[in-house]
């Protein structure tokens, strides 16, 4: 790793940011390695983006991209994912339920893995969302052939030359682990906490995330499904003069 690019998509979340800030600065400082953040603001309504810039302001390492409308997780990603300059891209919730004093743990991974994606064994949300998202991964893993038990988790460890070939797509960040499988990445899944969430309040419902993520899954199934797996070589022939 020559340089860590954190990318963190934000919608109205004003009250949480100086603290996550602080959180992994903290962390990235113990890691060692050259890192920016990017803080992606989409089209917040609230203070975000007051509070964006006057962390930007005042930390160097800090670079706040601006969304022109809301336009959603995976098009703020997908912005921060071209706008990062390192060679390794860790993604997190700009809600503080995250914990950046995970991301050392996963770095370890990180070489013979060329995605760690975390998963939240212990999650603090409440039943109704837990179920959802335990039933929504089953069947996402039984249509895709996936072993990965949270793919909703948003704290990933990515090799950022691989995120930056995909084409995004709205929604397909709940995707990202078995995108990049078709791309050749070799993935683990790594326990992580997961914090409850203290300030501000969730984007979705368990309806919209259901009907939002199934119509993506028919179309990830369909791009497995359809999938170049091709080998090929040159062959030599010697010439006769």
């Amino acid at each position: 790793m020559q340089r860590i690019s954190y990318v963190i998509p934000v919608f109205n979340e004003a009250d949480n940011l100086c603290p996550l800030f602080q959180e992994l600065d903290t962390t990235a400082r113990r890691i060692g390695t050259a890192y920016e953040i990017l803080f992606i603001d989409d089209g917040s309504t609230d203070n975000s983006r007051a509070v964006l810039e006057e962390i930007a302001r005042a930390n160097p390492c800090v670079r706040l991209i601006a969304m022109d409308r809301n336009s959603g997780q995976s098009a703020a990603l997908a912005a921060g994912f071209q706008a990062a300059t390192g060679d390794v891209i860790i993604t997190l919730d700009a809600d503080g339920q995250n914990d950046p004093s995970d991301i050392p743990a996963m770095l370890k991974w990180y070489g013979p893995y060329d995605v760690i994606n975390g998963w939240r064994r212990s999650r603090q949300d409440r039943w109704s969302k837990r179920l959802a998202s335990r039933i929504g991964n089953a069947i996402r893993n039984r249509l895709t052939g996936e072993t990965i038990r949270d793919t909703g988790c948003s704290l990933k460890v990515m090799n950022a030359a691989m995120v930056k070939r995909l084409k995004m797509y709205r929604g397909l960040h709940r995707f990202l682990p078995t995108l990049l499988r078709l791309e050749g990445a070799c993935v683990i899944e790594v326990e992580v906490h997961h914090r409850p969430r203290t300030r501000g309040v969730s984007k979705y419902s368990n309806w919209q995330r259901a009907w939002a993520g199934f119509q993506d899954l028919l179309a990830v199934r369909w791009m497995i499904r359809r999938a170049l797996r091709v080998g090929w070589h040159e062959v030599k022939l010697e010439r006769s003069l």
